[in-house]
């Protein structure tokens, strides 16, 4: 069974990276689409005209604002969250009450009116555990609590046990989503997003910085193919009550994702090795491996990755030249 042709679908933080992605392909198969954002990380030039999208500015901390666009909506999507490392080390009070109390507003709305939601998640729930590829039941390893790096890990997974509670206690259709690394057009640098950051570094022509020794690994998936997991489990209702992680099980080592790169754009610069400290101050914590198992994934839905790493490094290169040229506000 799938949702109904021509749902309306609020996306919170829909126009970020994921989320206006994913409002074009709602839009494309004919569903009616309402973005709430407060434009904090987000762009509205992400969101392209069309006849069936409504955007709000505004926050999911505002209650009655939630409660009233939950209610004129079919499916809910929560995507709106302070993101990435650089954001949540440097402004971690309001990156974790942000994070908490906004998922709250929006589960408690969705289950005010009955209506299905998905629930964003991260891979930064496993923490320090490097053991990969990881399914869905790996235990969590983190550091403590005094080190700001797992205020983040710790607010998505109270997130999560909310959606679990109102899913097993009173019924809510929740599904939950662990996303890894996604990367593609429209991902902003400026917020430690590392692809976006060493390509618009090496197009400039100033060095890659490459933080710590450049051997940690991690895998990258095109934001098409994360959109495409995310229609797949929004429109089959077995997927419900569930968590899945998404994301490519190819591994690269930071180091080496520096010298492709930097060969893909042509570029002279060198690369920086700079260290944890210095980026991120005393006190942060890395993994050396981040892999998901995807096996639960595909053997719901049969969703596997269709672009390559230089698929994604060549329209990232790419889109980040045509920014250059012609800025997006």
């Amino acid at each position: 069974m799938t949702n109904s042709p021509r749902s309306t679908y609020l996306l919170t933080g829909g126009s970020g990276f994921i989320g206006s992605h994913l409002a074009d392909a709602l839009l494309a198969r004919g569903d009616f689409v309402v973005v709430l954002d407060n434009l904090s990380t987000g762009r509205l030039s992400n969101l392209r005209p069309h006849p069936r999208l409504r955007f709000v500015q505004g926050s999911v901390l505002d209650e009655l604002m939630v409660d009233e666009l939950v209610h004129q909506c079919d499916v809910v999507v929560h995507l709106a969250a302070a993101v990435g490392v650089k954001l949540i080390v440097e402004q971690p009070l309001h990156s974790f009450t942000t994070n908490i109390r906004g998922s709250e507003i929006v589960i408690e709305a969705a289950h005010r009116y009955r209506r299905k939601i998905l629930v964003t998640s991260t891979s930064e729930i496993y923490g320090k555990n490097s053991s990969g590829p990881l399914p869905e039941d790996s235990d969590r390893v983190l550091g403590s609590p005094c080190v700001v790096r797992w205020a983040y890990s710790t607010a998505k997974a109270v997130d999560e046990i909310l959606a679990n509670a109102y899913h097993s206690e009173r019924g809510l259709p929740a599904i939950i989503v662990r996303l890894f690394n996604t990367v593609g057009p429209r991902q902003s640098p400026a917020y430690g997003m590392v692809i976006p950051r060493l390509v618009r570094q090496a197009i400039t022509g100033v060095p890659l910085t490459v933080y710590g020794d450049g051997t940690q690994t991690r895998c990258f998936a095109h934001v098409r193919d994360v959109v495409d997991a995310l229609l797949r489990l929004l429109d089959d209702e077995r997927a419900v009550g569930q968590t899945f992680n998404i994301g490519s099980g190819d591994e690269v080592s930071i180091l080496e994702l520096a010298k492709l790169v930097t060969e893909l754009t042509g570029s002279t610069s060198g690369i920086d090795l700079v260290p944890y400290a210095e980026a991120y101050g005393t006190g942060f914590e890395d993994m050396t491996r981040r892999v998901p198992d995807t096996t639960r994934l595909r053997e719901l839905t049969g969703w596997v990755p269709r672009r390559t790493l230089d698929d994604i490094l060549v329209e990232t290169i790419a889109d980040a030249r045509a920014e250059l040229v012609n800025p997006r506000r």
